[in-house]
Order: C-alpha cells, then structure tokens, then sequence
C-alpha cells in the first residue's frame, strides 16, 4: 500500500472532523479508538501508527547532529518520507530538535535520555488538538523541552512557571497567524520562540536562520500562502 504525503495516507483524500468523538477502526493496525477525525472515504489511522516511523527518524537525527540551531534541525528531519505534511510526529519533533540543538550551544543536558523522555511525552500529546482543544501540540512540545531542561514537575516551583510560560509564548505566537492549521508552520513559529525564550532565561543562545523559508508550501491545500510568514511567496 502506497502512502500518500499529505490528506489520507491511505487514498490522499481530504480529512472530515465531527464535532464528538466516535468509534473508528484503524485501517492498518486493526484496533478501535474513539476519534473526531478521519478521512471523507472512510479511513482512519491512529496516532501511533502515524508517527510510528517518523518518531525513529527523529530521535536518529537528533542524536547524532552537531547543529545548534533547531529550524536546521527539522527541516532536515522533514526531508524524510516519514514525516508527513500534518500530524501528531510533529510534537515530539519540535522538542527534540531543540533539545538537540541546546545541548550542541552549551545546554548541560543527557541528550540520550532526554529525546527518549521527549518521544515518552510528546506521543502522548493527540492530533488535531490544535482546533479540537484550542492548544497546539507544537507549543506543547515546546513546554515539554523547558520541563525537561529544567527538570520540572507539578510540585515545581520556578521551573513550573517557565514551562508554561514556554508553552504560553509559542501558543500566543501561533494563534496570531491564525488557521486552518499547518504542522509546518506551527513548528518553526513554536520552535523560533523557544530559541529566543532560552536565550533570555538561561543564557543559552541557540542559532536560528536570518529568515526561515519554507520548502513544502505547494503540499499543503491548507496554505495560507502570501499569510504565512515563512512562504516565499509572502
């Protein structure tokens, strides 16, 4: 079976959301779960079957890169088959290419255990959240790379207050483009306030391009074109 790059990765075909959650099998690994998504023929994948793939890619090129600078890190983390135009992969994608690219400026941090702990958290963040929820799972990825540099926990004190603090600030920037949702853009937009957040709290200054373009504007239906602040067309 042949998977398509963006819409259904089963036939290509555009995805249908229902107000409330209902039953739906998964086309590939058979198992039910309740969703408010799949697409207008019928199919249905789960989130883990999903990023199944794509989180292997990730934590391999998070691993052995040498870049400091996180918006070089995706975009050759998305150059993979695996990653697909939207989907939940991108929430464990942006906290890892930052926690890869902190440790490479200085951050003191085992990266090996932290991408793990990344890939544990960030997987357990749903897809499509962004509308459902009203918060996007590429900020909250962002909030999972503070907590984890900081070693955060609900009984936290200052270290609980910038991981929400880092989720708020990449929502805020995120909502201000406004939708339909784009797992791309939301990423570099999550991923360019984080670098910018660290480097005024901790001191620990990631790189970051001079202008970040986006290469995959012509797979998304969904662009918002001369909108987006990272088409090249804008």
């Amino acid at each position: 079976m042949e998977e398509q790059t963006t819409g259904c990765l089963v036939c290509g075909a555009p995805l249908e959301y229902f107000p409330s959650q209902i039953e739906m099998e998964c086309t590939y690994c058979h198992k039910t779960f309740m969703s408010n998504a799949r697409c207008v023929n019928g199919h249905f994948i789960c989130d883990s079957c999903h990023e199944q793939m794509g989180l292997r890619v990730i934590e391999d090129i998070c691993r052995h890169t040498d870049s400091k600078d996180p918006v070089a890190i995706m975009k050759k983390i998305i150059l993979s088959p695996y990653i697909y135009m939207h989907g939940p992969e991108h929430h464990v994608l942006v906290g890892s290419a930052l926690l890869a690219a902190y440790k490479n400026a200085g951050g003191e941090l085992d990266l090996d255990a932290a991408l793990e702990e990344m890939r544990n958290r960030g997987a357990q963040v749903p897809g499509g959240i962004c509308g459902l929820w009203g918060t996007c799972g590429a900020a909250v990825s962002t909030g999972i790379f503070v907590s984890l540099i900081t070693g955060a926990s609900p009984l936290s004190g200052k270290e609980w207050g910038l991981c929400n603090e880092m989720t708020s600030r990449s929502l805020g920037a995120i909502a201000k483009t406004g939708g339909p949702r784009c797992c791309k853009r939301d990423s570099y937009t999550a991923i360019l306030e984080a670098v910018d957040f660290v480097g005024e709290k901790f001191g620990i200054w990631m790189e970051r391009p001079k202008k970040t373009v986006c290469g995959l504007y012509g797979r998304n239906e969904q662009c918002l074109k001369e909108k987006c602040p990272y088409n090249p067309q804008g």
